[in-house]
Parts: C-alpha cells; structure tokens; sequence
C-alpha cells in the first residue's frame, strides 16, 4: 500500500483534489466522515462528549448538535482541546483499522484536516498540503458553507497555520488559482505519486 496523508487549511481545496485523486484511481480514507462515525448515537465517543460537554449540545433525540457544540469549542480553546482529546485517539484507532483493510497494492489518501494538530504519525508515503490565502479561504467559508466571517475567521484560527502544515508536507498545492489549473497541478504530482507506489510495490 501507498499512502498520502493530504491535508490543508479549511476550505482550502482538499476535497477537490482528493475527488480527483479517486477518479485516477485512489482510495479516500476521509477524517472528518470517521470524526462523524465515532461521535454517532450509541458510541462511547458521544457519551464521552455528553459526560463532559452537558446535554446541551445533543439534540432531543440524543444525536450530537453539531451547531451546538461547534459555538462552545471554537470559541474557546481549552474546550476545543477537550474536543479533541475525546475524538482524536478514536478517530486514529478506527482509521488503523481501515487501513489494515486496504488492498496491498492500493494507492490510499488519508484526507486528514488536522494531520498537524493532531499529530497524525500513520505511516505516510508522502504528505500533500493543500493551501489558499486566508482571505480566498473566509470568502469559501461565508459563501458557500454560510457561516459569518466572525464564525470563518475562529474556524481558520482553530487550525494550524499554513507555515506549520507546509513544514510537515513533501509537496504543497496551490489552490489560489483556476480550478482547471489545480486539477493539473494535481495530475501532474499524482503521476510521480504512481511512480513511486509502483516502485514501492514492486520490491
């Protein structure tokens, strides 16, 4: 198996170029899907929240309130840490899992926001950070995701900064362009990305 561990900031481009990625032939591992997963109704990831946040970020039916929730903690920077001291040791484990599942010659992306602020250390082939200007970024954020720029900014600020995911990253793509002009920057490094999985798999 070969993996890419891609990251970026928030509204950066990650998706897009991992929706590329699998048209060409990879397999998505996505984070944030798992972070849903393990925080669902029934899971010791939700009670954890609910034993430490209260019953005010579940909804009546006992489904986490994400809207909720998400005002506490990125608000406030020890909360957010709780957050994420519940959900990243479960995330990490259910992605080992997957992974362990991948076929042996399979070009696999971990899709993997917080790959820095976690401290994600699976065994990466080569790290992909994907990168906007903050200003491209709070436009991406308010105009299509809805929020306020005062709900943007604290979710841009919440996460690394691009200097720290670029010091973790082997390669670095520019979404501060056409869209057309990142599907081929991002063609162009998938095929060094299956030449090195070719070379891997082969010894």
């Amino acid at each position: 198996m070969y993996l890419i561990g891609l990251t970026g900031g928030i509204a950066a481009g990650k998706s897009t170029v991992a929706k590329r990625w699998v048209e060409l032939g990879a397999i998505e591992i996505d984070a944030d899907q798992i972070a849903r997963e393990v925080v669902e109704k029934g899971t010791l990831g939700l009670q954890k929240i609910r034993d430490h946040f209260g019953d005010s970020v579940l909804n009546e039916d006992g489904t986490l309130n994400r809207a909720a929730l998400g005002k506490r903690v990125f608000a406030d920077q020890t909360e957010l840490n709780s957050l994420n001291d519940i959900v990243h040791p479960l995330v990490k484990a259910r992605t080992a899992e997957l992974l362990a599942q991948m076929p042996p010659h399979a070009i696999v992306i971990y899709n993997v926001p917080l790959l820095v602020e976690a401290a994600v250390d699976h065994d990466f082939d080569t790290v992909v950070t994907v990168e906007a200007p903050e200003e491209e970024q709070l436009k991406r954020l308010v105009t299509n995701r809805g929020m306020t720029e005062t709900e943007a900014k604290a979710r841009i600020m919440s996460q690394a900064k691009p200097v720290e995911r670029a010091a973790r990253a082997d390669r670095i793509l520019s979404s501060n362009q056409d869209i057309h002009l990142l599907l081929r920057d991002a063609d162009a490094l998938w095929r060094d990305i299956e030449k090195s999985a070719a070379a891997k798999t082969a010894v």
